[in-house]
């Protein structure tokens, strides 16, 4: 008999039982220990409320528990690092958002590689940013408060999450756009700041719509714009920033899940499959659509890694046209 060509030879070895070790076992039997989801920011902002959301339903539908921990600091790179350099075993996830595409640009020394070192699961979803000012403001729109800023150059501050989180990387768009210049003022997560926005200690705070929009329909702050390309059907009266006259300042924050690069493909398919079927017609996909999370993406880990690429490069050059320098 003559030998078996090289291709065929190869996949009938793949399909022997016992010779493609643990990929069908891996899947089926994970995960055997309690699940960490690592959330680079602090409790209370948008990205955490959204990831507790999923958590919660995961263990629900999984035999172990999907606990969720805050690693905050250095914008998101420490938790990041630690999901990174944890062990790929399907035990460790990274829940993060937009600023993740950012870090390598911001940071010339990191301990670890945004792109080489976490695989990207799925994108869950995208949401509108909605620009946030105190009540105390006399703008009712975003023309007026344009006018209002441009009049006094630097006299006037804004939150953010700190140098490549979603909050400045938004603000640095409509700046940009509107001829503005404006104080940055960092914190450590978005409620702080929304506290001080609250308060009128800052002007002006561009937060996603799952703590921005309970803000402004509770009367404690006034939406001007918001980010993305249509009106949210959380607070239809509110104009995107595009019909307010700038739209090169439209923007979109997502959430998405990573894991350790060498975390077992079958592992990652099943927990993107997992999150997708929770994200179907279902009670979590009304609650996040509530929460200002519009745009349910949950696209396949093959499609997350473009989506994360393109995500890279496009603030990348954002970033640099704004001057950022890496740290």
């Amino acid at each position: 008999m003559p030998p078996l060509p090289r291709r065929p030879l190869l996949a009938a070895l793949l399909a022997a039982p016992g010779l493609a070790p643990g990929l069908a076992r891996a899947q089926a039997t994970w995960p055997s220990q309690p699940v960490r989801l690592v959330l680079p920011y602090a409790a209370g902002g948008p990205t955490d409320i959204i990831a507790r959301l999923i958590a919660d339903a995961l263990s629900q539908r999984l035999p172990q528990r999907v606990v969720v921990e805050n690693r905050t600091g250095a914008g998101g790179n420490i938790g990041a690092s630690a999901v990174a350099k944890s062990r790929p075993d399907g035990g460790t996830f990274l829940f993060t958002n937009t600023g993740h595409a950012v870090n390598r640009a911001l940071y010339a020394r990191l301990d670890y590689d945004p792109a080489k070192d976490l695989t990207p699961v799925t994108i869950v979803a995208e949401s509108p940013m909605v620009l946030l000012v105190p009540n105390s403001s006399p703008a009712r729109t975003l023309a007026e408060f344009v006018e209002r800023v441009r009049a006094q150059p630097g006299a006037f501050s804004y939150g953010s999450t700190g140098t490549g989180g979603a909050l400045q990387l938004v603000s640095l768009l409509l700046l940009k756009a509107a001829g503005l210049r404006m104080e940055e003022v960092p914190y450590r997560g978005s409620a702080p700041a929304a506290q001080d926005l609250i308060a009128g200690r800052i002007e002006m705070l561009y937060d996603a719509g799952a703590t921005a929009f309970p803000l402004a329909t509770g009367g404690q702050a006034r939406a001007l714009v918001v980010s993305s390309a249509q009106r949210s059907a959380v607070m239809p009266a509110v104009p995107t920033v595009g019909e307010a006259g700038f739209p090169a300042a439209t923007f979109s924050v997502w959430q998405g899940i990573l894991a350790p690069t060498g975390t077992p493909e079958p592992i990652i398919t099943r927990l993107r499959d997992e999150v997708a079927s929770l994200l179907g017609d279902g009670p979590l996909r009304a609650r996040l659509t509530e929460l200002g999370a519009e745009r349910i993406v949950a696209n396949t880990p093959a499609e997350a890694r473009a989506y994360v690429e393109a995500e890279m490069t496009r603030w990348e050059a954002v970033l640099r046209d704004a001057g950022v320098q890496p740290q």
